[in-house]
């Protein structure tokens, strides 16, 4: 479990074999040499190895993309933040999380076993639009086999508690085919999971509040593909994506400030998890690819044309209730419809001693989000939007050795909202929202974005960058709707969010020792916090300038044949610059380090060792009634260290082990110590197993 930020994809064989392109960074294929910014690339063979520990794709970032914030061990990423801001997770660059309504589910959107690898962007940027204030993280699917012929794989895998094993016991499975004929080719993916209920250390039932416990999970996967040239183009992709809790479990909900616990147990009917089961309920996501290389002189086109519909269905909460109209709680979906095209265009043109890269086009874009309840209720009401961008990005490499980027994209979007009432919303008897009429109407956004970077390859020993470069941000424009405090939509700070974002790193190949390391700033006149309102037991939406700053370090180091070991290490602060006041843990994380040791004992059989460290934050004070509000719980810190290998025994087939919390570590994950709303305090997991077997035909 390796993953190299910056400048270098490893691919994790005897040969190491090193890649060096990457797409998300522009847009287009180029070398990972030429990009000034951070990114870490998590090759195919890194994410097998990572699921062998754990099949959540939060865990293998958490493990492989320094400056990524700790997994929250839930389905909801929700605190899982990149450099301290919320990024933007694409598939294939077709975007899944909506800021209309972030509801923070962006990164359980497909199963693994169809991603060949993922490319993380760290720091705003702009280059696909809206909505990546901390960065990109893209999932790059995989491709049909480019031989005429047929393959398949087959995977069968078991999970189990070590600490108690009862009710424990989950299955997965995962199939493939691949082929080409001629022009064609083609690649479908099938898989399913069933999880059995996830224990602690001790040995109890993990709370159900965005648990993964029960959980059956569905992925249906496809890609076709044909060439009319060897210019031309044309791809199809679907994938059909459902995972969802069904549980005969109840909550016992502790309290943070008491330090008690929320767990699970079997209880009576009348007290199980109610309403819908909980998470995704069937997205989708379909995309048409058309490719020409040599549309006209030195110019390749590339068009996208896609489509998404996402349902997630959130828990049942009592904070939903209205006891005058006879609600004793509610529960949500965020309901989101996209289409969207994107037109990119790629000069390349030589001069002396320079080659340049123009990368220029359009995005279109319509978004159409809600949030109802499932009672019917309106909570928030629905957002269309319409965003027509234009962009034009260069990039000069100059005697070989000097990279330089500039570009600029220009931001349209309208957003229409219809006349809507707020919900009252009542915690109890005492602390009740006021309900309320507000006004729609038609919202303009515009913001144009600039970025530029520096990158000095001459010497291998210190090759140094720095960027500077923006990202405009519409902020949970839902939450700030649903929390309205005032009769007209126009009067609600609803203003995008314009992000600037500086860094200076380098790397340093030295034999068999890299370094990486990065410094960063990111600052913005807007961002959005919650705040507790004690009177009504709301949380309410605070508009406030920010700046978030920290630093990243990586070490590789080869140090025998069979033997590499990987460090990183990561730190985020932030604060309120208005009220001179620190970020709590929605946004901000402690400080993270993780350490892997790969051994190939032989060429057959291999063993990782890798260790997850988080470190404490204590920023803030507790109230006059001597307990924390929203985000603002002390962490303590916390290690936890995973095993996983895996024995060839024929060229066709493997068998592979993981056990996650080898030393059954008793702790609470970063965001159950900070948050202090109920239920969110759910302890990790204790020692976990998991065995499987894959076959190749």
């Amino acid at each position: 479990m390796l993953a190299l930020s910056g400048n270098v994809i490893a691919k994790q064989n005897n040969n190491e074999n090193l890649e060096h392109i990457i797409v998300t960074g522009s847009r287009v294929i180029e070398n990972i040499d030429e990009v000034p910014a951070s990114v870490t690339v998590i090759t195919r063979e890194q994410i097998e190895a990572q699921l062998k520990v754990n099949p959540e794709l939060q865990n293998l970032l958490q493990m492989m993309v320094p400056g990524m914030a700790p997994s929250t061990n839930s389905s909801s990423n929700t605190g899982q933040t990149l450099r301290g801001r919320a990024p933007l997770v694409m598939i294939d660059g077709v975007p899944q999380s909506t800021p209309l309504r972030n509801g923070s589910l962006g990164i359980r959107t497909l199963d693994p076993s169809v991603i060949e690898r993922i490319e993380v962007i760290k720091g705003a940027t702009s280059v696909y639009g809206n909505g990546a204030a901390g960065g990109v993280i893209n999932y790059i699917t995989k491709k049909p086999t480019t031989a005429d012929d047929f393959s398949a794989e087959l995977d069968m895998s078991t999970r189990f508690s070590a600490v108690k094993t009862d009710e424990t016991l989950g299955a997965r499975i995962e199939g493939s085919v691949s082929g080409r004929a001629d022009k064609f080719s083609y690649l479908a993916t099938i898989s399913y999971e069933e999880n059995g209920v996830q224990r602690d250390a001790e040995g109890d039932i993990l709370g159900l509040q965005y648990g993964l416990s029960d959980v059956q999970t569905h992925n249906y996967f496809t890609k076709l593909g044909y060439d009319f040239d060897a210019d031309k183009a044309l791809a199809f992709t679907y994938n059909y994506y459902k995972s969802q809790q069904k549980t005969d479990l109840g909550d016992v909900f502790g309290n943070v400030n008491s330090g008690d616990k929320s767990y699970a147990i079997h209880v009576p009917p009348a007290q199980q998890k109610q309403g819908r089961p909980q998470g995704p309920s069937g997205n989708t996501n379909a995309m048409l690819k058309y490719t020409d290389n040599a549309i006209f002189a030195r110019t390749a086109l590339t068009l996208d044309l896609y489509a998404q519909d996402i349902e997630n269905v959130f828990f049942f909460s009592p904070n939903l209730a209205n006891p005058d109209e006879g609600y004793d709680g509610g529960q949500s979906i965020i309901a989101s419809q996209k289409q969207g095209l994107r037109a990119t265009l790629n000069t390349l043109i030589d001069f002396d001693n320079t080659e340049a890269t123009f990368i220029y086009g359009i995005d279109a874009l319509q978004d159409t989000t809600s949030q109802p309840l499932v009672d019917g209720r309106e909570w928030v009401p629905e957002m269309d939007m319409s965003n027509l961008a234009g962009f034009f990005q260069s990039k000069w490499v100059m005697f070989d050795d000097y990279v330089i980027k500039a570009g600029v994209r220009h931001e349209d979007i309208d957003l229409e909202v219809d006349d809507y009432r707020t919900l009252k919303l009542c915690r109890n008897a005492q602390q009740c929202s006021v309900a309320f009429e507000v006004r729609g109407d038609t919202l303009n956004y515009t913001a144009t974005t600039y970025n530029v970077g520096l990158k000095y390859n001459a010497y291998e020993q210190f090759s140094p960058f720095f960027s500077y470069s923006q990202g405009a941000d519409i902020s949970d424009i839902g939450r700030l709707l649903r929390s309205a405090t005032v009769d007209d939509i126009a009067l609600i700070r609803t203003e995008a969010a314009l992000i600037d974002n500086y860094e200076v790193g380098f790397t340093s190949v030295l034999d068999s020792l890299r370094i990486e390391a990065s410094l960063y700033r990111s600052t913005s006149d807007l961002g959005t916090t919650n705040r507790f309102d004690e009177a009504t037991g709301v949380y309410m939406p605070v508009r406030a300038p920010q700046e978030i700053w920290g630093y990243e370090a990586l070490l590789d180091y080869r140090f025998h044949p069979a033997w590499r070991a990987t460090a990183t290490y990561s730190y985020v602060e932030g604060k309120n610059t208005a009220e001179d006041i620190y970020l709590g843990g929605k946004q901000i994380s402690p400080p993270k380090a993780t350490v892997n040791l790969q051994w190939q004992a032989t060429d057959d059989a291999a063993l990782t060792l890798s260790t997850l460290y988080v470190g404490s934050r204590k920023r803030f004070t507790a109230n006059d009634a001597g307990e924390y509000v929203g985000d603002q719980g002390p962490i303590d810190d916390y290690f936890v260290i995973n095993l996983s290998g895996n024995w060839q025994f024929n060229p066709s087939a493997n068998a592979y082990f993981g056990i996650e919390n080898l030393l059954n570590r008793d702790y609470y994950p970063a965001r159950a110590q900070a948050y202090t709303y109920g239920g969110y305090n759910i302890k990790g997991l204790g020692t976990t197993i998991t065995a499987g077997i894959h076959y190749q035909f």
